[in-house]
């Protein structure tokens, strides 16, 4: 009788956002470019308002950084994530696997370490790829306040679906989490 081989458990399950490596940490971004929308703030209320306006540094067709390394030196108040700013940030999107992680959540089947393919967080709606209408530089400030959008502090709908049928290579480890809506 020979033995079956124990599934490996996911990283994000075993070990604390704390306690992660740099690329494990790193990887935990889906890549969908929510967190590099421009947020409002109320004066009044203090209430987070999204926009549909990227950073400086946002590239709308790749989701990435155009200079990660060199972001906070070029855009001072763009923020690195530490455990402690996703166990407290408001304007975090739902979505977020660092969010998720610390909520003690899975990660869902679109999210690229569970589904394999960078792909999936498009196909699900997470991305904000090809939703961003302009860079903030290329926008006055007074039209930033016309863009705002609520969608960016949603689960999309498609993500809140069950996985589609995935081919055995394209199988992930992690179980479903059932989305909440939160209030935009």
């Amino acid at each position: 009788m020979t033995s079956q081989p124990q599934p490996t458990v996911p990283f994000w399950r075993t070990t604390s956002l704390e306690d992660m490596t740099r690329d494990q940490w790193e990887s935990l971004c889906d890549g969908c470019g929510r967190c590099c929308l421009v947020k409002l703030e109320d004066e009044d209320t203090g209430r987070i308002l999204a926009t549909d306006i990227g950073c400086r540094l946002f590239d709308a067709g790749t989701c990435r950084c155009s200079d990660y390394a060199d972001r906070s030196v070029r855009v001072p108040d763009c923020v690195t994530l530490t455990p402690h700013d996703v166990r407290t940030l408001p304007w975090l999107p739902p979505t977020c696997a660092y969010r998720l992680v610390a909520e003690g959540r899975d990660l869902p089947w679109w999210h690229p370490l569970v589904s394999g393919d960078p792909e999936t967080v498009i196909a699900a709606g997470v991305s904000v790829r090809g939703r961003v209408f302009a860079n903030e530089d290329e926008i006055s400030d007074e039209e930033v306040v016309e863009r705002i959008v609520a969608w960016p502090l949603r689960w999309p709908k498609a993500a809140k679906t069950n996985a589609p049928a995935l081919s055995p290579g394209q199988r992930g480890t992690a179980a479903r989490s059932e989305p909440r809506d939160d209030p935009a």
